[in-house]
């Protein structure tokens, strides 16, 4: 078998096929882990209620499950709990959909109002007409230490990993798949896409569905570092009329950390994508804090780009090919998937071997998006 793709998801997957016993080799264009694709940033959010979609709640509680597993076999600390809040206004996506979540899975979980958020979170300044809804299950993940993890325990198990080859394309022959390089040619029974922001470039009927996106995300220096600790300050997904931004406690790198969905709203090439931090890209995070996190608005201490993966929908790619036996691709993971890497690896280990999974995936399907995905 051949994992395409080593970041996030194909780390996982290599893992969870090697400790199935199964001949497999990781073929990633860069280094594992690197900061050029989509898996990166020092902290990646994950929390148990999930305002995209009620569904997504029972993969997460494995995801967790997963994560712990793969802390106690690595020796690394890889998740740190903070507390979640998910705000906005009372009919805005981010609090209903946290909330239905909770309600629908039985979620532990208090609601506040933005006066309640800001007297027990002195580092947020929310609008009084805010809604929040507080979570116990939720944190953050080191994404570079995560994908380290998978993949040394991967090679430990058997497989072979080769950076610095990337696949260049691929093609259905004899009884499975053959793979090319640069380098060389492999074949391979089962061939897994995880290719992330080259998905399109592997797999052109999906140009149009997996669409790459410049990403920003920025690390200011708070006036009161106390308040922004993660013992103190939750994680958070904020939805204002701006638009809906992300942030993280200060770990790593001395700065508040935060984002916003679909940034600037820039296609790229993910071969080609500005790696330039612009003036745009600072003030439209800096806007952000001055109105609801004044203490941090002080320097940029840091600031960096990646990647999303957007789906038309938003929801993730796990299936089958099409028209191709033998090719898994996981793709699209929208902004919003690296916390699912312990369990999308399991479920593409269990598709590879089994042709199945225990997990609920009808949300992943890729016909969805026919007649384009459906083309081959």
């Amino acid at each position: 078998m051949i994992v395409a793709g080593l970041g996030g998801m194909g780390s996982a997957a290599l893992m969870h096929l090697a400790d199935r016993g199964r001949r497999v080799l990781g073929l990633e264009r860069f280094s594992v882990p690197n900061t050029l694709g989509s898996s990166h940033g020092e902290t990646r959010i994950i929390r148990l209620a999930y305002f995209e979609h009620s569904s997504y709640v029972p993969l997460l509680r494995r995801a967790f499950e997963l994560w712990r597993e793969l802390e106690a076999r690595s020796g690394q600390h890889l998740l740190k709990v903070t507390a979640g809040l998910d705000a906005g206004r009372e009919d805005s996506r981010v609090f209903a959909g946290s909330l239905r979540s909770c309600l629908e899975h039985g979620l532990p979980h208090e609601v506040l109002t933005g006066e309640e958020v800001n007297r027990r979170f002195p580092a947020y300044r929310l609008p009084v007409s805010h809604r929040a809804v507080l979570q116990p299950d939720a944190g953050y993940l080191i994404p570079e230490a995560c994908i380290d993890a998978h993949a040394r325990l991967a090679v430990a198990g058997g497989a072979k990993l080769q950076s610095m080859e990337g696949i260049e394309g691929w093609e259905a022959g004899g009884d499975g798949v053959i793979v090319h390089t640069r380098h060389r040619e492999y074949t391979a029974e089962r061939l897994l896409l995880c290719a992330g922001p080259w998905t399109g470039k592997l797999e052109p009927a999906l140009t149009d569905v997996v669409v790459p996106e410049r990403q920003v995300i920025a690390w200011f220096r708070p006036r009161h570092p106390d308040l922004f600790t993660p013992g103190v300050f939750p994680i958070f997904v904020n939805e204002v009329p701006e638009g809906t931004f992300y942030g993280f406690p200060i770990h790593s790198i001395p700065g508040f950390k935060l984002g916003r969905f679909h940034h600037l709203e820039e296609r790229s090439d993910p071969d080609a994508i500005d790696r330039d931090i612009h003036p745009a890209d600072e003030w439209v995070l800096r806007e952000h804090v001055r109105a609801y996190f004044p203490d941090a608005n002080g320097d940029l201490v840091h600031s960096a780009t990646c990647m999303f993966s957007n789906t038309p929908d938003e929801h993730f790619i796990i299936d089958f090919h099409p028209n191709v036996e033998g090719v898994v691709i996981a793709a699209g993971f929208s902004g919003h998937g690296f916390k699912f890497c312990s369990v999308v690896g399991e479920i593409l280990a269990d598709l590879a071997i089994d042709g199945s999974t225990r997990h609920e995936t009808a949300l992943f399907k890729i016909d969805r998006f026919k007649p384009a995905a459906a083309a081959g």
